[in-house]
C-alpha cells in the first residue's frame, strides 16, 4: 500500500525513500537506493559529497538528539528535512522545526515523521512544518481538517501568522 503524506494542506503520495542504517551497519557502506532519498545525519556526515552529486533530490532525517546546526550550511541543497518524533511525549522536534525555519532560514520541505497524530498537526504547522507523515495506520485525509483546528493564535511561532495580541484593529471608517 503506498504511503501518503500531507504537504501544504493536501494529501499526496510519498516519493521519498528513507535510509537509516541498521544497528551495526556502517553509514559509510549502506547501499544508496535510486530516487529521492532522505538519510540519517550519520549517513549525511559520512557521505555528504556522494549524496550531493546525485541527480535526484536528497534530504536529511534528524532524530530528537540531533543538532540542526550540523546541517545549517547545507540547507539550501536539501530538498527535505524530516524530523522524527519517536513517541508522542517527545516534543524536541518542535524546537528543531522552529530552529530550522527561523534561525537557519530553511525554505525546503520540513516534514514531521514518526509518532505523528492528527491532534499535533496545527501545532506542528505553527512550529514551521509544512509536511506530515502520520503514524502507521492513520488516515491522512481524515486528519486534514485538524490543520484548521483553531482560528486564532495567541503567541508567536514559526509560521507567518501574527499572534492575536499583535494585530491592530483598523481605525473606524478605514477601508478594508
Amino acid at each position: 500500500m503506498p504511503r501518503h503524506v500531507i504537504r501544504h494542506g493536501q494529501v499526496i503520495g510519498d516519493i521519498w525513500q528513507v535510509l537509516v542504517p541498521r544497528e551495526g551497519e556502517s553509514p559509510a557502506t549502506a547501499a544508496l537506493p535510486e530516487g529521492p532519498l532522505a538519510v540519517s545525519l550519520d549517513v549525511w556526515k559520512a557521505r555528504r559529497e556522494e549524496l550531493l552529486a546525485r541527480s535526484s533530490p536528497v534530504g536529511v532525517r534528524l532524530e530528537p538528539a540531533d543538532d540542526p546546526a550540523q546541517i545549517a550550511g547545507d540547507l539550501p541543497r536539501l530538498a527535505l528535512v524530516a524530523v522524527n518524533f519517536p513517541k508522542l511525549a517527545d516534543g524536541r522536534g518542535y524546537s528543531t522545526g522552529y530552529l530550522l525555519r527561523r534561525r537557519y532560514g530553511y525554505r525546503g520541505e520540513l516534514r514531521a515523521v514518526g509518532d505523528v497524530l492528527r491532534d499535533q498537526l496545527f501545532y506542528l504547522a505553527r512550529s514551521g512544518f509544512d509536511a506530515f507523515q502520520l503514524r502507521e495506520g492513520a488516515d491522512a485525509h481524515a486528519a486534514l481538517p485538524s490543520l484548521r483546528d483553531f482560528s486564532e493564535a495567541y503567541q508567536s511561532a514559526g509560521d507567518a501568522r501574527a499572534p492575536h495580541f499583535r494585530r491592530r484593529a483598523a481605525p473606524a471608517g478605514a477601508a478594508s
